[in-house]
């Protein structure tokens, strides 16, 4: 895949970030290409070698016409979470690092359900945390919208009995 400096993109696990800059150096005796991304949400500084950027999962923004669809992901996707702790965290680990948003919005979507029934352990209270800023920050850059109003359709895709709980 390649891009172009100024395209969007999502790093896994990082979330959107911008190309920067695409560089030629000498790595290994070679001529090698990299991507220079920044973190929107942080301004972390992150290089890709451009022969390795599929293989670490960054692509581009997902288009606005697909912002619907992972949104009905959420109000209607099954919770198929596993229910022994250890378990559920690989499985949902696993989700996270695909960089998804379909997956990504499946953690936010079972641990939300979970939340509702008993209190998250600290490890999955910050899965939850990341999976909501990775979701809420890719969308809305996709749909040119503020993270506000991402925010607000995530939790009416929840339902009312199913609201976001409060980042600490």
């Amino acid at each position: 895949m390649d891009f172009r400096v100024g395209d969007k993109v999502v790093y896994p696990n990082h979330g959107v970030g911008v190309i920067e800059n695409i560089t030629h150096n000498h790595f290994n005796g070679r001529a090698e290409h990299f991507y220079s991304v920044r973190i929107l949400s942080n301004g972390l500084r992150v290089t890709v070698p451009c022969v390795n950027a599929d293989c670490v999962g960054l692509r581009r923004i997902i288009k606005p016409a697909e912002v619907p669809r992972v949104m009905h992901a959420i109000k209607n996707g099954r919770n198929d979470s596993a229910r022994d702790w250890k378990s559920r965290f690989k499985q949902n680990s696993e989700k996270m690092r695909t960089g998804s948003p379909y997956e990504v919005a499946a953690v936010l979507k079972s641990l939300v359900i979970l939340s509702q029934d008993k209190i998250l352990s600290f490890r999955e209270k910050k899965m939850l945390d990341r999976a909501r800023q990775l979701l809420v920050a890719e969308l809305a850059v996709a749909r040119n919208v503020t993270e506000t109003t991402v925010e607000q359709a995530l939790e009416k895709a929840l339902g009312k009995k199913l609201k976001l709980p409060a980042l600490d």
